[in-house]
């Protein structure tokens, strides 16, 4: 991707470079002209750091960009589901709200380093893993990532086929099935995933102007449905009156803990790779209000959105309709299906491109960056999204929450802990930026590898993961974990495995500089 911004102000005085340091007035570092050598096994065009001409994202670009992928039907199905595992509104919405302001604190943190040096997540990385060790997250991040657009384009051609069904009186789905579903389904999802590819070919400034109308027609949609139930409830008091099935007691909490996890894994993918974005920015001042006011805000309205539909569905049927798609094919409206039809497919496109596409293709690139550039990698990610057979993940809210999501927070957040331990506490910030492209550098380590990194992240990553479990016949694990020893940490995951590689990660590097600094002896 090259070095495209919304602005095209000339820049400030802050731009201006030191030409001993490449450092600017506020701090932010640009490379000296051929600082770095052109090896392709580390360099190419898509990971070199943006020039300083080039970060102009301002604070209402960043919070733009969160108000488009914050909009989306898994954001959705997040917080209606908690209702259908129990939860009134009020638990929801304040179980969602909290989980936002929590996983915004290391979206920050690994933020800074994108406006400060204008680098991608995978060059970050090198600073804690090495140049070689970097792919070890890289590939984590981008396996979550290629998931996740999988999961996204399945909802987005499942939503096509449910409301061309009942445009059809039914007759869509009233075919002969391939693997349990009807083919018209699998055509609906290939279609869906083929516009998606579409659009990536065309690249980010395509993608941009998409997101630029998105976000808007989204919140429509979405307020269009709430009106909708409200309606068919007889106002907004059977909503709210609906009861929790969890009370405030043991229930609940059972129910609140992993569900805290897993609202904060949503989002936990892109506590990783947020530099991608925030290496466009104009400082760290519009990064930072950017995704403050972009993220817990536009999260928490839609959950209450969600919710009070899903109540209202609860009010109206008798049983909460946690899928929107689902609660919009009840209507009789051929005008109202069709809006509905629109809505998700922009909502799905928007989220999809930006959140699951931009951190696979830089990813796949830092892999082998001689053979794939940034739109390769997105391609590479579409077909990976195929073959992971979404459709299972998101069968019910158990399996999408628990499982899924529970398990991908523990291994996200124990990455994010090595990279703000690394970033904040053992560097203060500070990096040398030229040497993250260099095999004679400082983060080449042993072959390109931090074993202090390694370690902490299999240890993290263990404590995080390894006690999973599931109720019978509900999930893949066992009923006592994994490992039955670890099950009382596994409802706490992304915290465990944050703190926990946090504090290896730094106690290994502080033991590696005072190894590197004892006075040597012998002849």
């Amino acid at each position: 991707m090259t070095a495209t911004s919304p602005s095209g102000r000339p820049a400030g005085p802050a731009a201006r470079t030191s030409a001993r340091t490449g450092a600017t007035a506020d701090g932010r570092v640009e490379l000296p002209p051929d600082a770095v050598p052109a090896d392709p096994r580390f360099v190419n065009g898509d990971l070199l750091p943006v020039p300083l001409a080039g970060r102009r994202w301002t604070t209402y670009n960043f919070a733009a960009l969160w108000v488009g992928m914050a909009h989306n039907i898994p954001s959705w199905l997040l917080a209606s589901g908690l209702v259908a595992l129990g939860m009134d509104w009020l638990q929801a919405v304040l179980t969602i709200a909290l989980a936002n302001v929590i996983v915004l604190l290391p979206m920050l943190l690994t933020g800074h380093a994108g406006p400060k040096y204008g680098i991608p997540f995978p060059v970050l990385a090198r600073a804690s893993f090495g140049l070689r060790g970097a792919n070890l997250p890289a590939l984590v991040r981008a396996g979550v990532a290629c998931a996740w657009f999988g999961i996204q384009t399945w909802i987005g051609g499942q939503g096509i086929f449910v409301l061309l069904d009942k445009v059809f009186g039914g007759h869509w789905g009233d075919v002969g099935r391939i693997a349990g579903q009807p083919w018209t389904l699998w055509l609906c999802f290939v279609l869906f995933w083929a516009l998606e590819l579409a659009i990536i070919h065309r690249g980010m400034d395509a993608l941009r102007r998409f997101e630029s109308w998105a976000a808007p027609f989204v919140i429509v949609g979405a307020l269009v449905l709430l009106a909708w139930v409200t309606v068919k409830a007889g106002g907004l008091g059977p909503l709210l009156d609906q009861p929790s099935a969890l009370g405030w007691g043991p229930g609940f909490w059972r129910v609140f803990f992993p569900a805290l996890m897993g609202m904060i894994a949503f989002w936990a993918t892109l506590s990783l790779n947020i530099p991608d974005f925030t290496r466009f920015g104009a400082g760290q001042r519009a990064q930072a209000w950017g995704q403050a006011l972009g993220l817990p805000t536009t999260m928490t309205l839609f959950a209450l959105l969600s919710v009070l539909v899903t109540s209202g569905s609860q009010a109206v049927y008798g049983a909460p309709v946690w899928d929107p798609v689902a609660l919009a094919a009840k209507t009789d409206s051929v005008f109202g299906l069709l809006f509905a039809l629109v809505t998700v497919l922009v909502a799905t496109i928007s989220v999809n491109i930006a959140a699951n596409v931009v951190s696979p293709a830089y990813d796949l690139a830092h892999l082998a960056p001689k053979r794939v550039d940034f739109r390769r990698g997105a391609l590479i990610t579409g077909i990976v999204g195929v073959l992971i057979m979404p459709w299972k993940l998101t069968s019910t809210p158990e399996l999408y929450i628990f499982t899924w999501l529970g398990l991908v927070g523990g291994l996200l957040g124990t990455v994010a802990g090595i990279l703000i331990a690394d970033y904040w506490l053992v560097r203060r910030t500070v990096l040398d930026l030229a040497g993250l492209y260099r095999v004679d550098g400082p983060y080449w380590y042993r072959g390109g590898w931090n074993p202090a990194a390694v370690l902490a992240f299999l240890v993290g990553g263990v404590l995080a993961v390894g006690g999973s479990h599931s109720a019978p016949g509900a999930g893949p694990f066992p009923e006592d974990g994994l490992i039955p020893f670890l099950k009382p940490l596994a409802d706490y995951g992304w915290a465990v495995g944050l703190v926990a590689s946090m504090l290896i990660h730094t106690a290994c590097m502080a033991r590696r500089t005072r190894a590197d600094h004892a006075p040597r002896t012998g002849g």
